[in-house]
């Protein structure tokens, strides 16, 4: 992971909150190395929360100039050998009334697996996000047959904001040359300004999965 590298782009991006997934934490490269908080320094932003879905080695991880003030995880792993989980944050939006709800997910290879972690996003939303506030939902779902973007839009309200006027997601997947529609940023609350799938040699260094980036207005 080139930190250095990963906090230039995410810097020249103006994006103010980030979600990963597959982040190294310690373990894997040595038990004092922490790199979504040395992305935090490189970044200047100290509102961070990561939780290792296993252990602490591979993990999801949200970051935000804005205080994150409720972090938790929730294992959605459908079986033993292919661990999955949601992070959900409310992050303090300045002059808002309403928080803002951040999920980075990362959804299992098989379709069943699919199946069982969206219906537990689903139903935490619906139990601990309030109608009225903003809510965004973003990372890699494995969904190359949108059948999760449709539950999320019937049952949620979702609207994914980089669908084309087919309704069809970005490719994203491989970043050298997307061809899958694997990553998805959901929105409920805003109005999408405007849209970019990061991609090319340059990426490919940085990631197998393309970067989506959404610059959205509070509605």
């Amino acid at each position: 992971m080139d930190v250095e590298a990963i906090g230039q782009v995410i810097i020249d991006s103006g994006a103010t909150v980030v979600g990963l997934q597959e982040v190294a934490r310690g373990g894997l490269l040595n038990a004092n190395t922490d790199l979504v908080h040395l992305l935090g320094e490189r970044l200047g932003w100290e509102h961070i929360a990561y939780f290792g879905i296993t252990d602490p080695v591979w993990g999801n991880a949200i970051l935000s100039r804005y205080p994150i003030v409720r972090a938790e995880n929730q294992d959605i792993s459908h079986h033993a050998f292919e661990r999955r989980g949601l992070l959900h944050c409310e992050i303090e939006l300045p002059g808002k009334a309403h928080r803002l709800h951040c999920i980075c997910v990362h959804l299992a290879l098989h379709e069943r697996g699919r199946r069982h972690q969206v219906g537990a996003l689903i139903e935490r939303l619906q139990r601990e996000v309030p109608d009225g506030a903003p809510l965004v939902v973003a990372g890699d779902f494995n969904d190359w047959r949108n059948l999760a973007g449709k539950r999320l839009a019937k049952d949620l309200g979702l609207r994914e904001a980089l669908a084309d006027h087919r309704g069809r997601p970005a490719r994203s997947f491989p970043s050298a040359f997307p061809v899958l529609r694997l990553d998805r940023i959901y929105t409920r609350g805003f109005r999408v300004r405007y849209t970019h799938v990061h991609h090319g040699s340059m990426w490919s260094r940085l990631s197998d999965h393309a970067a989506l980036s959404a610059h959205l207005q509070l509605e």
